[in-house]
């Protein structure tokens, strides 16, 4: 059900904390046990937990069960490149969701990639949700930090999410406030596939493993589809969500987020914000 449903990146300068603060919301839902628990987990490439940066956007499903109502709200989180120079990848994670979680540290306050996010942000019309994050820091100024991002992004901070990544401080008022704010998807399941590709990567036994965001429609496992960039066909091998472990499904529908593999043999045939349809083959 789309209503249940959020779509929502977390954008952030460098070292404010983005890849602690997904951990912890991962860890608050369930997704992973205190057990399985490590430091940035949606980092899979050892470049990235080396230097802290997320290059690779991922996509992970948590399901959060409401307090004040007791419905459970699927929350997909699409991690964003966290480097100034994956700029353009940066823009086609946001073009697959309603909002983002902009977070700011409590000392440093807003810096130039915090600013330069958060505009790409504006344009792909997202609702912003602003976290000043780090606040157990004993140099830590909210007042101040509140008083930049209004002034230098120009939306509301008064009712900013205090936070730390660090401790879990704030992260149940994180959740309440993408599912208040952040709009759910819209998308008809009786109309043709279309879909966005938002990351892909090359899997030595599977192929070229291809992120979605489903705009319209409904993929199933064993449809045709077609990649429009290039006009060629495939055939949906399979199809699932990460939570945050790879799980197999049988269809993605509208506003769904999850990944498929078709045979690709290729990432150069997968590019970065193409669309699928479904094949007009047989």
């Amino acid at each position: 059900m789309t209503e249940l449903t959020r779509n929502f990146c977390i954008i952030a300068h460098i070292d404010h904390g983005k890849s602690t603060l997904a951990d912890r919301l991962l860890l608050k839902c369930g997704a992973i046990t205190e057990r399985e628990f490590r430091d940035q987990i949606l980092d899979d490439m050892d470049l990235e937990r080396e230097r802290g940066i997320t290059i690779k956007a991922s996509a992970v499903t948590i399901n959060y069960t409401r307090p004040a109502d007791g419905k459970i709200y699927r929350l997909n989180l699409i991690d964003t490149p966290g480097h100034v120079d994956f700029n353009y990848e940066v823009s086609r994670s946001l073009a697959a969701c309603e909002g983002a979680v902009l977070v700011v540290d409590a000392v440093q306050g807003v810096e130039a990639q915090t600013v330069a996010n958060a505009y790409l942000a504006i344009e792909n019309n997202l609702t912003l949700v602003p976290v000043i994050n780090k606040i157990d820091l004993p140099a830590s100024d909210p007042a101040r930090v509140k008083k930049m991002i209004e002034e230098m992004i120009g939306i509301p901070a008064s009712d900013a999410v205090l936070a730390s990544a660090k401790t879990g401080q704030g992260i149940k008022e994180i959740l309440e406030k993408v599912i208040e704010r952040i709009p759910p998807p819209t998308g008809e399941m009786n109309q043709p596939l279309k879909a966005l590709v938002f990351d892909s990567w090359f899997d030595n036994y599977q192929g070229v493993v291809v992120l979605l965001r489903i705009v319209e429609g409904e993929i199933r496992k064993g449809m045709k589809i077609r990649l429009l960039s290039t006009g060629k066909d495939y055939e949906v091998q399979t199809l699932g969500a990460f939570v945050p472990h790879p799980t197999a499904l049988a269809s993605l529908g509208p506003g769904e987020v999850g990944f498929m593999t078709a045979a690709i043999k290729s990432v150069h045939e997968t590019r970065i914000g193409d669309t699928v349809t479904g094949s007009s083959l047989p």
